[in-house]
């Protein structure tokens, strides 16, 4: 484990650069390697990164995990993504903000290739290209049932992380806590046209890559979409608390 020589602790007296944000409702299963994953990408830019782990109703060891690792604590049992991610946002110093989720992780060169991207000047901020831990047919059925229509309303954008600098997150108004799924689909799209109108583009990162698990399938089967096509709809809605709390904030899909 490296990740606690690597992260920036609260009470410590740093220059942060990035700051990175993961809500977290009992991840003691994956939050592991997650901030592993985190720390290796982190290597150069030692005592520059700080890590914001938001509980959620934790009731597992999600907290131990993150303070083994120097993680930044925020609390908020809130079940609403968009208002725990802004809760960990509000808490960062970075002059970039960058959000992920506990269950996934990053290839090594992630934070070089964010860095690089802010750097050109060309880009507002935007995402990341991404991959299932494994894939099987009913995965890539579902996951296309899902994007398409997903395409139509929020256009051709990337989900998962997403990275920019910490005053044009402020500037957009965060995650929109209306929301209670697809928030990051709409944090994107918005961030997207804030570019726009400050003469830059939203950006896809494909030479680093997001690995993220494949707990829901896992949960509620790999043709979990085919079979439920309301969920769907409840993705394309954003605000249907009962498909939220079943997709998200509870801990089993049933």
């Amino acid at each position: 484990m490296m990740g606690k020589y690597v992260f920036v602790g609260e009470q410590e007296e740093a220059s942060v650069k990035f700051s990175i944000v993961i809500p977290a409702h009992n991840e003691e299963k994956y939050i592991g390697r997650c901030l592993e994953s985190i720390a290796e990408a982190a290597v150069p830019y030692l005592g520059q990164v700080e890590v914001i782990v938001v509980l959620n109703r934790c009731q597992d060891g999600t907290e131990r995990i993150a303070r083994d690792y120097n993680c930044v604590i925020v609390r908020n049992d809130m079940k609403n993504l968009s208002q725990i991610r802004n809760a960990g946002a509000n808490k960062a110093r970075g002059n970039i903000l960058v959000t992920i989720d506990a269950d996934s992780r990053v290839t090594t060169n992630m934070l070089s290739e964010i860095d690089r991207h802010l750097q050109m000047g060309s880009y507002i901020g935007g995402g990341v290209s991404g991959k299932f831990e494994r894939v099987s047919l009913g995965i890539i059925v579902s996951t296309i049932m899902l994007i398409i229509p997903m395409l139509f309303i929020y256009g051709a954008i990337s989900v998962g992380i997403f990275w920019c600098y910490k005053k044009d997150f402020d500037a957009i108004g965060g995650f929109n806590d209306q929301m209670l799924m697809s928030e990051d689909a709409d944090f994107a799209l918005r961030l997207k046209k804030w570019g726009i109108q400050n003469g830059k583009k939203y950006g896809t990162i494909k030479k680093a890559q997001m690995i993220t698990s494949c707990r829901k399938f896992d949960q509620g089967g790999d043709w979990i979409l085919v079979r439920r096509p309301q969920l769907i709809m409840a993705y394309l809605k954003g605000t249907d608390r009962k498909y939220a709390d079943e997709a998200y904030y509870e801990d089993q899909i049933r």
